[in-house]
C-alpha cells in the first residue's frame, strides 16, 4: 500500500496566552465537510490521512509554508488553500498530484474524451489486438483529468501541450494512437503529422 496522502487542516480555533478563539468559524467548518466528501467520492480508494489542528494554538506552523489566515489547508506540507472555504477541484487535484508520485501505473490505459477520433481509434487498436485496458474519460471524469496530467507531465515537460489520448501499456508510456498502432504492430501504419492526438481544448 502507498504511503496516505496527508491533508492538514490549520482551523480558526486554540488559545495562544490570554488569547482564546471563542467565535466559531464558519468557513472552517465548511472547509472541513468539503474535505470528507472529496475523500469519501472524488479520492476514493487514495489513502488519505486528514488532520485537523488549531491554528492558534500553533500559528508558526503554517507560516513556514505562506499559510497565515485560516482555514489553512496543505497536502504533504504544500499549501494549496487559505482564507476562504476550499474549492473542492483544488484539492482533488493536489492530492492526486501527491498520489501519483508514491503510485506507479500499472496494466493498460488509455486517457481520451469521447470527440476525438484518435481515441477511438486507440481503443479500436487494442480491441483488435485483444489487449484489455482500461479507459479513463478525462472530461467526464474530474479525477481521470488530475491523474492523467500528473502522470504526463514529467514526462513530456511543463511547456508542451497535453494532448490525446495519453496511453501506458503494462505500465510502460506509449505516447498517441499512432506510436500505439505501432508497438501493437498493426498493419497500414499511415504518417500522421499530429502523431495521432487531439487538443484538450475545444476547436476553435
Amino acid at each position: 500500500m502507498s504511503n496516505p496522502v496527508k491533508i492538514t487542516v490549520f482551523r480558526w480555533a486554540g488559545a495562544w496566552g490570554p488569547f482564546r478563539v471563542k467565535i466559531p468559524c464558519g468557513e472552517c467548518s465548511l472547509t472541513k465537510d468539503i474535505i470528507q466528501d472529496c475523500v469519501d467520492t472524488d479520492l476514493a480508494a487514495i489513502n488519505v490521512d486528514l488532520e485537523m489542528r488549531d491554528w492558534l494554538t500553533e500559528w508558526w506552523k503554517p507560516l513556514p509554508k505562506g499559510g497565515w489566515h485560516a482555514p489553512i489547508v496543505l497536502v504533504n506540507d504544500r499549501m494549496v488553500s487559505q482564507g476562504a472555504a476550499l474549492n473542492r477541484g483544488v484539492l482533488t487535484q493536489s492530492v492526486i498530484e501527491a498520489a501519483v508520485r508514491d503510485l506507479p501505473i500499472r496494466g493498460n490505459h488509455v486517457f481520451g474524451k469521447a470527440t476525438c477520433p484518435h481515441c477511438v481509434n486507440a481503443k479500436a487498436y487494442l480491441e483488435e489486438a485483444g489487449v484489455s485496458h482500461t479507459y479513463h474519460d478525462v472530461v467526464k471524469d474530474p479525477r481521470s483529468l488530475y491523474e492523467m496530467l500528473a502522470r504526463v507531465k514529467p514526462i513530456i515537460g511543463p511547456k508542451t501541450p497535453v494532448t490525446v489520448p495519453q496511453i501506458w501499456i503494462d505500465g510502460r508510456y506509449v505516447g498517441g494512437a499512432a506510436e500505439l498502432k505501432e508497438i501493437l504492430g498493426l498493419s497500414d501504419v499511415q504518417p500522421n503529422p499530429d502523431r495521432g492526438q487531439c487538443s484538450l481544448s475545444p476547436a476553435r
